[in-house]
């Protein structure tokens, strides 16, 4: 059977359309999207006040803050410009608002030019941020730590 190279009729079809700016950028702009939308919730119905949110499961069982504890009040703090107030209720998750900041910024800088953004950590990446992590959570429950408690 002899073999034809690509061309009409034979296989391939056209060449892909590149995407437009755009599209390239909707994706970057959506999840923006719902993090502006979640900080807006969270801006505008206070953690402070009891009922509205459900209690940290293991604060409640053990007494024990765990990495998250203090979050949403940090989001609220944060949301309202009170970064002192932010890094107060917990710090983890002011550096997490960051990062986040800064890899987002990334991905839309790198989505509008057309080049996809490539983080691939490694395992011990992982384990760096669950050491940093549980020793945050020690910390933050020993008594020489509790500026770190929410």
């Amino acid at each position: 059977m002899p073999v034809f190279p690509p061309g009409p009729g034979h296989g391939y079809g056209p060449a892909p359309v590149p995407a437009s700016r755009l599209r390239r950028i909707a994706r970057p702009a959506a999840v923006m999207a719902g993090v502006v939308a979640a900080f807006a919730y969270v801006g505008t119905v206070d953690p402070n006040e009891p009922g509205h949110y459900p209690v940290c499961p293991l604060l409640r069982l053990t007494g024990v803050f765990c990495p998250g504890c203090g979050g949403l009040r940090s989001a609220h703090a944060f949301a309202h410009g009170d970064f002192a107030g932010a890094l107060g209720s917990n710090a983890v998750a002011v550096i997490g608002y960051v990062a986040f900041a800064v890899l987002w910024a990334l991905w839309m800088v790198r989505a509008a030019a057309g080049r996809p953004l490539r983080i691939e950590p490694k395992p011990v990446h992982w384990w760096a941020i669950g050491a940093v992590l549980l020793v945050f959570t020690v910390v933050r429950n020993l008594p020489f730590g509790s500026a770190l408690a929410p």
